[in-house]
Formats: structure tokens, sequence, C-alpha cells
């Protein structure tokens, strides 16, 4: 853990770019006074089984928006969140049932634009400590975890494409046994293991 923490403390003083879901798609023009809501989400690194892992959630698939797919717990900024950081431990909370005092926050990861108009914060925590996992039924079908040395390996990540709004549109893959990782969420972690890389 002392290592982890060490490596995982220096990667994220490296100074970064901020990452979008248009990195891809470089032939995107957004327009500049585009309104952006901020987000957090939190990337919950668990040593308590042994060798790290990152847990994730599948979304539920009655969800009105990305159902079904592979994200990290989080969501946007509500008025009582004191900053993004409060947000992600919040719906943490929320979202899976890890309390607030069991995340030990290392840094965060450079903010991501999503396509649906929010700016991310990834806030990246260790946790050491086992609780007990609750998915909230109603917006999580899954909590399930991918060994970091998975999502840190440069190699395992794919560039796919598909349509949408008419538009062919280019985003990264980190797929896990029968999870299908991509977009957003792909994106950032492929950000983390850039990061992890140095």
């Amino acid at each position: 853990m002392p290592d982890l923490l060490t490596k995982l403390t220096s990667a994220l003083a490296v100074e970064r770019d901020r990452s979008s879901d248009f990195d891809l798609n470089p032939d995107v023009v957004l327009p500049a006074d585009r309104k952006l809501r901020p987000a957090g989400v939190l990337v919950a690194i668990t040593t308590v089984e042994g060798d790290p892992r990152v847990i994730l959630t599948k979304r539920s698939s009655a969800l009105k928006h990305h159902p079904g797919q592979i994200s990290f717990a989080g969501g946007k900024q509500d008025p009582e969140d004191a900053s993004v950081t409060d947000a992600a431990l919040r719906e943490a909370w929320e979202e899976i049932g890890l309390p607030h005092d069991v995340p030990q926050i290392v840094g965060k990861l450079p903010v991501h634009e999503t396509v649906t108009g929010f700016v991310v914060t990834p806030v990246v925590a260790l946790i050491d400590h086992p609780f007990d996992i609750m998915a909230e039924a109603g917006e999580v079908a899954e909590v399930f975890s991918v060994p970091l040395t998975h999502l840190c390996d440069p190699s395992n990540y794919q560039i796919q494409s598909r349509r949408w709004r008419g538009v062919r549109r280019h985003y990264f893959t980190v797929p896990y046994g029968p999870y299908y990782i991509w977009g957003a969420t792909a994106r950032m972690l492929r950000g983390l293991a850039e990061q992890m890389q140095i």
C-alpha cells in the first residue's frame, strides 16, 4: 500500500492536459460559449483483496442516460456539495454504499469533458478497509472491480467507433472479461494509465 500510494501521488502530481470525449475526433468543433456542468467521479482503488483493483459499476438498463454502461461511482455536483470531491464521495455512498470516511483521497486526474455537457473531475482514492457494497437498485445493476495492472497497461486499450447523431465517432475501449468499458470511463482510465507510465 505505501508503494502504491507513493507511485499514485507522484503520478498525479504531473500536470497533464484535460481530456474529452472528442480527443479522437479532431474534426469536431466545440462552441466556445458552451455551458458545462461540473461532476465528480471516484476512481476507487481497493487493496482489500490483495492486488489493487479499481471499483466500477454497471449502470441500470432502466436509466435514461447511459443505460447499461460501465462507469465510476459519481455524478453531477449538487448545490449542497462543497466541491466535486464531495460530489464524488456523496454519489459513491449513494450508489455503492461506500462510507465517506473509508476512501483516502490521493489526488485528481485532469478534468474530462463529456458529449453530454459535463466537465468531470476524476478523484483518485485508495481503499484499504472492507465495506459492505450496496448497489443502489435504481441506478446500479452491478458493482465489480478490475485489476489496476490491466487498466494501467496501454496495450489493453483499443480505439473503436460507431455512428452517433449521424457522425462517425471514435472512442477508447478497455475490455475486461464480460465487461465492455468504453467512452468517457475508458478515456479517464487511459489517462490514469498514461500518468502511471511516467
